[in-house]
């Protein structure tokens, strides 16, 4: 896949904001922090497309990106810790479903994992979740660069165990090398290829 432009469209909170249904849409998810911007700008070839930041929590949003004028890219708001009101939190998860489960343009999920974090109870229902909803996934280990490849693959497979999913179907991902990325376009490419 060539991406040759990529930009902004809207931010949106509810249904009412989201951006006309007319593109196949895949969509990111994943814990706060675990890299979903700087993997988004590193699929796009772009350096600040998608504002990244440390603090997690940062993204309260459902941000869409058109990608080639014929796809979007949906960046949606991090689950788990973030230093906000337990309120906020709790609208975030009601954001995040409301969209998964009505957006008819979705095509698919990239949920991504921190490789250096055993996934936990958040991570094995989301996916129970994706599967009863027959909601096509593929799963992202990111910060791959973290480990020596040796230490990377026992996390790999620990990864695969936790989740019940063979290792195969986990992509090691690092934004700053770059590895995993044409594996995980070509994994998207028939989901907006339709």
């Amino acid at each position: 896949m060539i991406i040759r432009s990529a930009e902004f469209v809207k931010s949106a909170v509810k249904p009412s904001q989201y951006p006309e249904a007319a593109l196949p849409e895949v969509a990111f998810v994943g814990r706060s922090n675990v890299g979903k911007s700087s993997l988004i700008n590193t699929l796009l070839n772009r350096k600040r497309l998608v504002k990244t930041s440390s603090t997690p929590g940062r993204t309260q949003l459902i941000n869409f990106f058109n990608i080639n004028g014929t796809f979007t890219f949906v960046d949606l708001p991090g689950y788990g810790y973030a230093k906000v009101p337990k309120s906020v939190v709790k609208t975030w998860g009601d954001m995040i479903e409301t969209y998964l489960s009505t957006r008819q343009t979705l095509k698919g999920v990239v949920m991504l994992m921190d490789i250096r974090r055993t996934p936990g109870q958040d991570e094995t229902d989301l996916i129970g979740w994706f599967q009863h909803y027959h909601i096509p996934t593929c799963y992202v280990l990111t910060k791959a660069d973290k480990f020596s490849n040796q230490k990377r693959k026992v996390h790999h497979e620990h990864c695969g165990e936790t989740l019940g999913l063979p290792p195969s179907e986990l992509i090691c991902f690092s934004a700053k090398t770059r590895l995993g990325r044409e594996r995980l376009l070509d994994h998207i490419t028939p989901w907006i290829s339709e």
